[in-house]
């Protein structure tokens, strides 16, 4: 076979040559690139927590080199927890409890870093706060004897416990909401204990609002503890009221453990460029999301528009109540893993009964992920 070989003649050939050139050069080098980048599949819960994941995804999912990086959305966590030991998904941003108990089950996995701090809320519906009497004012409100103290008189009164609904018996809601009963006095029943001061009831959070809703029809004093926005939705909405926040209960430094990042064995050791790559972008998210909480204005538009992209069910105000900076009960900073306050909840969560035996932190855990993005000192990514 003889090859012939096509020389420019003048110099309009040999511009159009090398325009053809480059563009051969640029499409196979696309090619190759898309070629290589691993998959990275993500399962998140619509709550404030998992915000990170989602601006992480809109963001930044166009600039990965390693990873071609996809969320799902599941709206509790038992279908997160059958999905994600099913191994067709790399990650879950999953409550840092259910996970612990997971482990023990199965320790093919790893919590690579935080998803963000604090961020509970206790809500309460109309009948209840006939009892409780909450200040207007946000600020003021407090995990005070109040909340407690009304469960106990609503016992005595009615001769049974009220409901206080939590996303899981395995989550940080039913570990927060066992301490602040703890803290004064009262107790909570997981088994549908009619000695104790409160029931507590797993629902999803997506149909918390509900809950709060179709009780006050019932006229049924019951309360939540879930992540926010929710009880912020239920405020919004005016049909109950937000009672306290998770970071008062748990005064942890820069901000109690609650949803984690967990990653597969086979996704940390077949696909590290790209995991390595979703966490650091995760933890710019984050900082992305405080400098918009403080710059406010179109930034905070934005942000709240692509969080709704996700979770339409988080209405606008309720967004904006649960991200105010002057309140400040959710933050997104410091979110490489913290050993110790991942302790502390595992220690929470046996007390409360909630977990029947201690994970080995040290296997349970991978601190190969950190990154130096997620600080107490943040930038403003213009």
């Amino acid at each position: 076979m003889n090859f012939k070989i096509y020389y420019p003649k003048c110099r309009s050939d040999l511009f159009t040559y090398t325009i053809i050139l480059i563009t051969i050069i640029f499409f196979v080098s696309t090619y190759s690139f898309a070629d290589e980048r691993k998959f990275i599949r993500a399962l998140y819960l619509p709550i404030a927590d998992n915000y990170t994941g989602i601006i992480a995804f809109e963001k930044y999912r166009d600039k990965m080199v390693f990873a071609d990086f996809s969320l799902e959305r599941m709206d509790s966590w038992p279908e997160m927890r059958a999905y994600f030991i099913s191994g067709e998904v790399d990650m879950a941003f999953i409550t840092a409890p259910l996970a612990m108990d997971m482990f023990l089950e199965n320790p093919d996995f790893k919590c690579v870093s935080l998803m963000n701090r604090d961020g509970g809320a206790m809500a309460i519906n109309d009948l209840l706060n006939t009892y409780v009497k909450l200040s207007s004012n946000r600020k003021d409100r407090k995990p005070d004897n109040r909340v407690a103290d009304a469960f106990a008189r609503i016992k005595k009164e009615m001769g049974n416990p009220s409901k206080c609904a939590v996303s899981s018996l395995l989550s940080v809601d039913t570990v927060i909401l066992y301490k602040y009963l703890n803290d004064h006095g009262k107790t909570l029943s997981i088994e549908r204990d009619k000695i104790a001061d409160v029931i507590v009831y797993p629902i999803d959070p997506i149909k918390s609002p509900s809950f709060i809703k179709e009780n006050n029809s019932r006229m049924n004093p019951v309360s939540f503890e879930q992540s926010i926005p929710w009880a912020d939705v239920v405020e919004t909405n005016k049909f109950g009221y937000l009672a306290w926040y998770s970071k008062d209960v748990i005064i942890w430094p820069n901000g109690h453990v609650n949803c984690i990042a967990v990653a597969t064995v086979s996704c940390i050791q077949n696909k590290k460029e790209a995991l390595k790559e979703v966490i650091t972008y995760l933890h710019q998210a984050g900082m992305d999301i405080e400098a918009a909480r403080t710059k406010g204005g179109r930034d905070m538009v934005d942000l709240i528009d692509t969080i709704r992209l996700h979770i339409p069910e988080h209405n606008e105000e309720a967004i904006v109540q649960s991200l105010r900076s002057d309140v400040n009960v959710i933050n997104y900073k410091n979110l490489n893993v913290d050993i110790n306050g991942l302790k502390f909840i595992m220690k929470l969560a046996i007390d409360a009964g909630i977990m029947k035996q201690n994970i080995d932190m040290e296997k349970f855990v991978d601190q190969n992920f950190s990154t130096n993005i997620s600080t107490s000192h943040f930038f403003i990514n213009n």
